[in-house]
């Protein structure tokens, strides 16, 4: 094959079409890993919801892309497990490959069990990292479940942490890690399977990118990222640029939880806007010390939830690398629970709960300093149709199986010109993770579904309207038990809606037992079902964007026909007046809209 070596002289720059080529060439790295990943994992976890990213990380320890990832999982974070590797390990050979879940280290919490492999060519240079992240339904948690909410500390918590751990040498298993991993894990064989998946998709990573230095050549790759990291970060000038000058404070409260205040965590955020230097500002200072229990954030997790907010409230596409990165200044205080935690603190919940209060008030910041930005607040995740299901299959020899549902999740948020994209899972997410099929978690798992379905009249209201609850109801099947682990925000503090918007449904939990009586569940919880039992479970519904008053009539006798809007909120939230066959009384609706607004 003939090397396409590709000329850069200083401060000429790389022609765009080969920017373009490589830009997409790398991308496809990232997708077939991906890819690799979805088809070969053994958990539900990662080939049914697929939890979990994909990246590449330049030889100096910054993100060039993540195409196919979560966001919550690599914004920040891939570049702070790059640099622990290297500092870890400072003589990096082919075929190493490191096991990385630290968030003391740079990952995101426990449960993230991350792959990292570093390309080295065939002088022995190293020239970049790949790496893969993939949830894990069990990380050898003191409790079977991936979030233990009420961890007072890390040794509470009880998950193995393994801070770079070298897991491959000349591409083979250090057999004593996965020994480890194997006693402590309640499901070996699971994490095993999904463990190789990870290798595997870490290895095609590192095969493709070699594979493209023997085409371009080194140099032309390296070039590339210095080319693309500019490129993006003169995207994002211009988007700043185009915004107003503005400053302000905005806030979301987690509701209690174990170990947390009687009325909740209150996350402050302040989001300054300077269009002439072009830059933004996230300050996350302002927030309370740790607290004993799972939801402190890492660092990677606060400055990813901040940078979350921000990249949702920005007009244009801009590219999220470390060139668009350059004009980001997030702020945060050592020893708060907003990113500033430190060992032995726990960090079992930082990807969801209370990163999902900082995205939120982040870009529902943005939405205060001019309608027309930014977003509302997305429903707060993780009720019990998200929890963590384990026990014994007596299907199967009565073996025991412990994995994270995915069987119903909700929570978009309006924007100030669309409706939510409805089942975005949370915000951290960003709709990257899909909802599980019923049949194959009925398959995989002894369980019945009886139920799920989207509910009327949850939606958040406003000019462009958020997510509606969604409804989900299972139990065991058979007559083994079935153990049920969650840790739920906003039954108390929903969504906040914004320039009129009204708020998002609440998340609710309920046992229905034998008899069909409901009981109440708290926020955090780990409960036995007892056969006939069952778990009734309400996502968080997203928050609307604009006084309802302001929705296009068309769109609300359009809810109406879809049955999400019955007629009388229709008329009573949104002045739109619907007749019992469905159709618009245009003078009725004029009228009470011209009333409401005088």
């Amino acid at each position: 094959m003939v090397k396409k070596t590709v000329a850069v002289k200083k401060g000429a720059g790389m022609d765009p079409i080969t920017l373009a080529v490589l830009n997409k060439r790398f991308d496809g790295v990232t997708t077939k890993m991906a890819n690799t990943l979805l088809r070969t994992g053994r958990s539900g976890v990662l080939n049914l919801a697929r939890d979990f990213s994909t990246s590449v990380v330049t030889r100096d320890c910054r993100l060039l892309t993540g195409a196919e990832s979560l966001p919550i999982h690599c914004l920040v974070g891939a570049d702070l497990m790059s640099r622990a590797m290297m500092d870890l390990h400072p003589e990096l050979k082919r075929g190493d490959a490191f096991l990385h879940n630290s968030p003391y280290h740079g990952c995101s919490h426990p449960a993230d069990h991350t792959i990292l492999v570093p390309v080295i060519d065939d002088e022995g240079v190293h020239q970049f990292t790949v790496w893969v992240k993939a949830h894990q339904a069990d990380a050898g948690n003191r409790v079977p479940t991936t979030y233990v909410g009420d961890a007072v500390d890390v040794y509470n918590e009880g998950a193995l942490i393994f801070p770079a751990v070298r897991i491959q040498e000349n591409y083979r298993d250090v057999a004593d890690i996965v020994r480890m991993c194997r006693m402590r894990i309640r499901v070996p064989d699971q994490w095993y399977g999904d463990y190789l998946a990870m290798i595997g998709a870490a290895r095609i990573g590192e095969q493709e990118i070699l594979a493209m230095a023997r085409e371009f050549g080194w140099e032309t790759l390296h070039a590339f990222s210095r080319e693309w990291f500019d490129y993006s970060e003169k995207l994002m000038v211009e988007a700043i640029q185009r915004m107003p000058t503005g400053e302000v404070k905005a806030t979301s409260t987690h509701d209690p939880v174990p170990g947390t205040p009687p009325e909740g965590i209150k996350i402050t955020v302040g989001v300054k806007i300077d269009p002439r230097a072009a830059t933004i500002d996230i300050d996350l200072t302002d927030n309370p010390e740790t607290m004993p229990c799972g939801l402190n954030l890492s660092e990677s997790c606060a400055r990813t939830a901040a940078m979350i907010g921000l990249f949702n409230s920005l007009e244009d596409p801009v590219p999220t690398n470390a060139g668009s990165f350059r004009r980001i200044k997030i702020h945060i205080r050592p020893g708060s629970i907003a990113g500033g935690g430190r060992h032995p603190t726990s960090m079992s919940v930082a990807t969801t709960n209370l990163a999902d209060r900082v995205s939120n008030s982040v870009q529902r910041a943005f939405s205060l300093i001019k309608d027309g930005l930014g977003l509302a607040e997305c429903g707060p995740i993780l009720p019990a149709s998200v929890g963590v299901i384990s026990g014994r299959d007596g299907r199967w020899g009565n073996e025991p199986f412990v994995n994270q549902i995915f069987l119903m999740f909700t929570g978009g948020a309006a924007t100030a010109t669309t409706d939510s994209w409805v089942t975005i899972a949370h915000v951290g997410n960003a709709g990257m993770c899909f909802i599980d099929s019923v049949e194959l978690d009925e398959l995989h798992f002894p369980i019945l579904v009886r139920g799920r379905r989207l509910m009327p009249d949850t939606e958040g209201a406003g000019r462009t309207t958020g997510a509606p609850s969604g409804y989900c109801e299972f139990g065991p099947l058979g007559g083994q038990p079935l153990d049920v682990g969650w840790v739920a925000d906003g039954a108390i503090n929903v969504a906040k809606g914004t320039q009129g918007g009204l708020a998002g449904a609440p998340i609710q939990n309920y046992r229905r037992r034998v008899d069909g009586e409901l009981e109440v569940l708290p926020p955090c919880a780990m409960i036995t079902l007892k056969p006939g039992e069952t778990v009734v479970s309400y996502s968080a519904g997203g928050a609307g964007y604009g006084p309802p008053r302001q929705r296009p009539v068309a769109k609300v006798v359009e809810d109406v026909a879809e049955g999400m809007v019955s007629a009388s909120r229709a008329r009573e939230v949104y002045g739109v007046v619907v007749d019992g066959r469905g159709a618009l009384d245009r003078a009725a609706t004029e009228e009470l809209r011209r009333v409401k607004a005088v």
